[in-house]
């Protein structure tokens, strides 16, 4: 019997209040938000004695559901979230929650016997019967991994108190794919590198991450594209170090890819300043008139006017509105603002139409 505590009701938010904003974590622009967009820190978790998910029976996956609203009913950061089911969820609601980020592809992916919990505004989310039983996360702006832990951490040690985990005295917490095995601590950051993209150094610092236990991805994670020259840096291991350990090895090297790229920027503004300002202005232009933009294109737009908003070339603009326009450029977010479904032609022209007047919205003050 895993269930310990004695059902209450979970307080919920209003869910579309989640799926209209959602980017709490997006407001937190420091430190760093000029290179860092977010730091996120998730932990896999299963409850002893029962399958992985792959495994479970729909009984044990309900009862798994009814412990965790149960917990969280009486304590711990998501009291007052907004708890789902996915079979409740529309296409379209699923993906705006994908596109903001509080929830995995994996979670879509499995299906209507999955749900998840969000709260504060999106910082925090606990993913319910993804690859593993329980995927807590916590998403905050800029580069702050100290903050994400502890977020985690502290809901972790909620949970703890009414459910046991599956757990190795010698391996650790057990998880459906070895390599979340140990820890169970994936701990990313969102990183904007267009200096290294434009010297041409940025496949040595890949490389050298890469020779060192870390990977990188795309702004969507495992198996997106790179655009933009976003790039998602993460541990590629979790067993034989300590949650410690794997923060601080990927704070050192994330810090050191900062470095690489403020160098990358000052070289730029002093070898090839008129070029680089060409470039930034002329997408700038573009994104305030242009009437069509594909997403590629527009991510690639966004990088350059990004950029210089942190060199201090464009006033008027600020970092999370630039973050802000990431998301809501995306398909399901077009849909959702125009209330219909778009062909790819549609989309590009609504792109461009959002971007014009938030772009516009920010240069005037509003």
């Amino acid at each position: 019997m895993i269930l310990r505590t004695v059902p209450k009701g979970v307080e919920r938010v209003n869910l579309d209040q989640i799926l209209e904003d959602g980017l709490g974590w997006m407001e937190d622009e420091k430190p760093l938000g000029y290179i860092v967009l977010s730091t996120r820190v998730r932990l896999a978790r299963n409850i002893a004695g029962h399958p992985f998910t792959d495994k479970i029976t729909p009984r044990a996956e309900g009862e798994i559901h009814k412990t965790i609203e149960t917990v969280l009913s009486t304590r711990g950061r998501l009291k007052n979230g907004v708890y789902v089911r996915l079979r409740d969820l529309s296409t379209r609601q699923l993906m705006l929650l994908f596109e903001k980020h509080l929830i995995s592809q994996e979670l879509i992916n499995r299906g209507a016997r999955s749900g998840a919990i969000i709260s504060d505004e999106g910082r925090m989310s606990l993913m319910i019967g993804e690859e593993d039983h329980l995927r807590i996360q916590a998403l905050v702006g800029g580069f702050q991994l100290d903050r994400c832990w502890k977020m985690v951490e502290d809901l972790e040690a909620d949970l703890r108190e009414a459910i046991d985990f599956a757990y190795h005295p010698r391996f650790g917490f057990l998880t459906a794919c070895p390599t979340n095995t140990g820890t169970g601590l994936r701990a990313s950051v969102l990183i904007h590198l267009p200096g290294l993209v434009l010297t041409k150094e940025i496949g040595k610092v890949l490389k050298g991450i890469s020779q060192i236990g870390l990977t990188f991805r795309g702004i969507y994670g495992e198996g997106s594209d790179v655009v933009g020259n976003f790039f998602q840096i993460s541990n590629q291991t979790t067993l034989g170090k300590s949650e410690a350990e794997l923060l601080s090895h990927l704070e050192t090297v994330t810090k050191q890819v900062i470095e690489y790229e403020e160098n990358a920027r000052a070289i730029l503004m002093r070898d090839a300043k008129d070029q680089l300002e060409d470039k930034i202005w002329r997408a700038y232009g573009l994104l305030l008139y242009a009437r069509s933009i594909a997403n590629e294109e527009g991510m690639n737009l966004l990088s350059a006017i990004r950029l210089g908003v942190s060199l201090k070339l464009i006033p008027g603009l600020r970092v999370s509105t630039l973050n802000k326009l990431l998301v809501y450029s995306q398909a399901t977010h077009l849909e959702a603002r125009s209330n219909k479904e778009l062909s790819q032609e549609e989309q590009d022209r609504a792109r461009a139409e959002m971007m014009r007047g938030m772009l516009s919205g920010a240069r005037k003050g509003d």
